[in-house]
């Protein structure tokens, strides 16, 4: 070992050659790296892009940072070559050989060239004309303004790789949509998905313009990477139409289904209405029959056919005759929920209605009831039951009928009945002996 100087002690033979076999390496893989560089698809397309944004500033620093990239391997090629003449002179390097390559492995000799570093790198550090470097450094160097150029330009084609591919199918899947959807009266500015297929429409231009000219404004980064290329592109703006879109189909599937089935839906929806129509016809003659043949009794008032119904009933039998699909469907919709609701109601007034004559029948039926009962046991002509007998039936057979009253004879009778029959525990509530609801007829 030599004497130490400014760059340290002065290097032996073997430290020498070690250097220069790693130096060697070293060499060889920046070149593999920055011919890779050169040919990556990516650098390609920035170079020959109309870029715009965001990436036309980070490409036009990555652009000086790739010349600087190639002075700084020349200057790195030159003293190594340097190195390696001075080691070849002899077998046994003498010791100021040794001094010289050590002053030249160790030591700030490499010299950024005036004007060759006129374009700050990305981060700017020590980029400037007449910078000098030890080889080491100038190795570190080359890496750093490599990893930087390597991240832009992958980043770019991560980009263009995979969004302009994914718009342009959504686009084709957009067309054939716009073509479903005018076939059935979806359009612009007379359906809500006729007016979002028009927006999904030039957001989507829009976004592929925006990609092309600016694919790193469309990069995320991947938190605490710090790979070249760490990230993924950034497909919000797309994933948002594709949804918009999947959403218009449906809606436009809906269309379908209701033009596909109309007809059918429109008959049933008139027999609905019809039978409606029919139960409240029947409810109102029930309710003249019960007014004339029931006394004091109240009667529900019984409301008329549902005209609005029958309005909107003829309103969507128009859209259907003019395939306006996109407006029939909500109106059927609306009209299958009220036709079943207008049913229900007929049904209930018909059944409000009718009670009273109901109720008159259960006691007709209650009173033969009885009758046959005693018969069978030979009581048919006792004075009594048929004079009670008769009462009621008069009562029940008459009109109009106090059913309060033919009630409260139909009740004497059976308790009579009961009586005689010898049928003894007494009705809760009631002053004679239990009536035949059990014991004398069906009904009670």
């Amino acid at each position: 070992m030599g004497d130490a100087g400014p760059t340290g002690p002065v290097m032996d033979r073997d430290e020498v050659d070690r250097a220069l076999a790693r130096l060697g390496a070293e060499h060889e893989a920046i070149e593999t790296s920055l011919l890779a560089l050169q040919d990556h698809a990516g650098r390609r397309l920035l170079e020959g892009a109309a870029l715009t944004g965001v990436t036309e500033e980070r490409w036009r620093a990555t652009e000086a940072s790739i010349t600087l990239l190639w002075t700084y391997f020349d200057a790195y090629t030159g003293a190594l070559r340097t190195a390696r003449e001075i080691r070849a002179r002899r077998r046994w390097s003498s010791p100021e050989d040794l001094a010289e390559l050590t002053a030249l492995l160790r030591g700030e000799c490499v010299t950024v060239a005036d004007g060759a570093a006129g374009e700050p790198a990305p981060d700017g550090a020590g980029d400037r004309p007449g910078a000098r470097f030890t080889l080491a450094a100038l190795v570190d160097r080359i890496n750093e303004l490599y990893a930087a150029s390597l991240d832009v330009v992958v980043a770019a084609d991560a980009v263009w790789s995979a969004l302009p591919a994914r718009i342009d199918l959504l686009a084709a899947e957009l067309g054939r949509t716009r073509r479903l959807a005018h076939s059935v009266g979806v359009r612009p500015g007379e359906h809500p998905a006729g007016d979002d297929l028009e927006r999904i429409t030039r957001t989507l231009t829009r976004l592929r313009e925006e990609v092309v000219s600016d694919p790193l404004a469309f990069w995320r980064p991947a938190e605490g990477s710090s790979a070249p290329g760490g990230g993924r592109p950034d497909t919000t703006v797309y994933d948002r139409q594709a949804r918009a879109l999947e959403d218009v189909r449906r809606e436009i599937d809906a269309v379908l289904t209701v033009r596909q089935d109309a007809e059918q839906r429109i008959v049933k929806l008139r027999d609905l209405l019809s039978r409606a129509d029919r139960t409240l016809a029947e409810a109102r003659a029930a309710r003249g029959e019960v007014l004339a043949k029931i006394a004091a009794t109240e009667v529900p008032v019984v409301s008329g056919p549902p005209t609005a119904l029958q309005e909107q009933l003829a309103a969507a039998a128009e859209y259907r005759r003019h395939a306006q699909w996109h407006r029939l469907s909500p109106l059927l919709e609306s009209l299958e929920q009220k036709a079943e609701e207008e049913l229900l109601r007929a049904r209930e007034s018909l059944t409000a209605v009718t009670a009273p004559l109901a109720v008159r029948a259960e006691l007709r039926g209650r009173l033969d009831a009885c009758k046959a009962k005693v018969a069978r046991h030979g009581l048919a002509q006792d004075p009594e039951l048929v004079e009670r007998y008769e009462k009621a039936r008069r009562m029940l057979w008459s009109a109009p009928c106090d059913l309060r009253a033919a009630e409260q004879a139909v009740l004497r009778y059976q308790r009579t009945a009961a009586e005689l029959l010898g049928a003894a525990p007494r009705v809760p509530g009631q002053g004679g002996p239990r009536g035949d609801r059990e014991d004398v007829g069906p009904g009670g």
